[in-house]
Parts: C-alpha cells; structure tokens; sequence
C-alpha cells in the first residue's frame, strides 16, 4: 500500500519533489540533441483536434519555453514542499508535481521527434491518440510520486476524554457561527459558470449544461456557514437562503464534540464533502476542526476556525439536552 511507505525527512522529501522535472529536463535535452538536426525552423507546436498543425514556434523560442516551464513548475512545487514539509497534503502536492512533469514531458517531446525530418512544417501530425497516452502518462507518473512521497504525518487523535464545556448559566443561551470557505473551488466554479455562459450564448445550451452544473455543485459549496445553537449543528451555504441547509446534526443525535488538528488528504483523501467507514464530513482545508461522536458510533467533521469553541458550546446544549430527557 502507499501509505505503508514511511514519512520522508524534508531534504529527501524536497529532492523526490524536484526529481521528476529533472528527469524531464534530462530527457527532453536528450532527445533534442539527438533529433536537432533534423528539425525544421520554426516547429509545429500547437495542434488542432484532429491532430492538424495550427500554431508554429522557432526552435529556440520552444527550447526556451519549454525549460523555463519546467523550471517554473519545479520551483513550485519544490517551494510548498520545503515551506511547508510536515504538512499533510505535501506527498500529493509531489505526487501532482510528478504526473504534471510527465504529462509535461510527453508532449513537449512527442512534440519534437514529430517535427523531426519534416519537409513541410505545416503538414506534421500528431494522432489523437497522443492525447490519450499522455494522461496515462500523468496517472503512471503520479502514483509513482504518491508511492515515492511516503506517508503524511498523522494527524493526533485527541482522547474521548479531553473535551470541554462553555461555562453558560443555565437559564442562558448562546449561538456560535463562522464562515468556512475555499477560494479555489470559487474561482473554479466562477470559471466554470462564465464558460458555461459563453458556450451557452455563442455555441449551444446543451454543451454548456455541464458546466453550468458544475458551476451549480461548485459555488453553494465555496463558502458554508457553520453553526451551533440549541438546535445543534447546521451547515449551510453563504450564498443561498439560510433554510438551504445541507446538513444538519440536531443534539439528541450528538454524543460528544471535540477539536483536532483534521488532515484533509490523510484522513478524507481531499476536499469537500467526504464519506470514509465509520466518519463522514465537510473538509474545505486542512487545519483546526469540530468532531462530532454521534449517537450511532460514526463521526462527524467539519474544518473552521475556533473549532474549540464550538465544540464546547455544542457540549453544554448536548448535556442539557440530556438533563432535559432525564439521561
């Protein structure tokens, strides 16, 4: 299994995240030294579906291009992983970084042996197919990164025992709420919603649909309230009506609340709303969290900030609740 691989020390760690655009950049001047002499002045490097050349680059300008992109995707990746080395989602920033060089790598130098001998620049071809092959490519290469990563460091369990409660007199009552969000499922739901519009006015609906729903999925999701109350918890999102909830967790279901440290990749495997065996929740971020021990032995979770605060407000109203019912 991959996570049977033990977690890397961060110098190793930061040389496995920088191997691939090396070996790319190795194999890509290989290649060019082999074949330079072949090529033509300028190159065909952009193809139209169908596999016709429509777009035409000197050979110097896609040499330049192409190692600038390889430095700068290294540079990227390389400055999360040493920024950022315990971090839990650092062995699939690397496993990212390795099916991006891949798939990177494959084109630019299918790109050049398909220029090699050319007598009309403007006749190469790449098959379709190459399209296909290079995702294969990207997967390979990222379960390579993953496996090569090693395990996530793993997230500290707090004892069932170490939760707190909101000191509130008993007549009193009290409300806690904050606003968890996720600037890139914005931006990638605003993105999806103006090219679903575009397509829609310019091309057809039908084609658009698609992205439109995913524009629909995308934007709810982008930033949700989180509340506690004597209700329970509630999770609802920002930009529709406060009724438009899509979970809510009332206190006779609840056992117990804590706050950990949640480990969005390690624990949920990404972002968003997540279901694994005996757990489920709602994870835009890796960070602070309320976990909830419900009554059926499952958990609940939700990243947000002052986690701790509203676990031991939703503590106080749970052991109410349950003086109320003579529990």
């Amino acid at each position: 299994m991959l996570r049977s691989v033990p977690p890397l020390t961060g110098r190793l760690r930061t040389a496995v995240a920088a191997g691939p655009f090396l070996a790319v950049t190795v194999a890509f001047a290989g290649i060019y030294a082999g074949v330079s002499g072949r090529l033509p002045d300028p190159l065909a490097t952009h193809f139209r579906y169908g596999g016709q050349a429509d777009g035409f680059t000197s050979v110097q300008g896609f040499l330049t291009e192409s190692l600038a992109l390889f430095v700068l995707l290294g540079a990227v990746v390389g400055f999360f992983v040493q920024v950022r080395p315990d971090a839990p989602e650092v062995p699939w920033v690397i496993a990212g970084g390795y099916a991006i060089a891949g798939s990177t790598g494959y084109v630019v130098c299918v790109t050049l042996l398909s220029n090699a001998d050319a007598a009309d620049v403007s006749a190469v071809r790449v098959p379709q197919w190459e399209v296909f092959l290079s995702l294969a490519v990207a997967l390979c290469a990222g379960a390579l990164g993953r496996l090569l990563a090693g395990a996530a460091p793993a997230a500290p369990w707090r004892p069932r025992g170490a939760v707190s409660r909101l000191d509130l007199p008993a007549a009193a009552t009290a409300g806690w709420s904050r606003t968890v969000g996720s600037p890139p499922l914005a931006v990638l739901g605003g993105l999806l919603l103006a090219v679903g519009l575009l397509i829609g006015l310019f091309a057809d609906w039908i084609v658009s649909a698609s992205l439109l729903f995913g524009a629909a999925v995308s934007l709810p999701l982008a930033s949700v309230r989180v509340t506690v109350d004597r209700r329970g918890l509630t999770l609802a999102p920002v930009l529709l009506s406060s009724r438009c909830r899509f979970r809510r967790i009332p206190l006779d279901r609840i056992e117990e609340a804590g706050s950990r440290h949640i480990a969005c990749f390690a624990e949920f495997g990404g972002w968003g709303y997540r279901i694994r065996a005996g757990r489920s929740g709602f994870v835009l971020r890796s960070g602070e969290g309320i976990v909830v021990r419900l009554a059926n032995g499952r958990e609940f979770v939700v990243t947000v900030d002052d986690a701790a605060t509203a676990a031991a407000l939703l503590n106080t109203y749970t052991d109410r609740a349950r003086s109320r019912q003579g529990g």
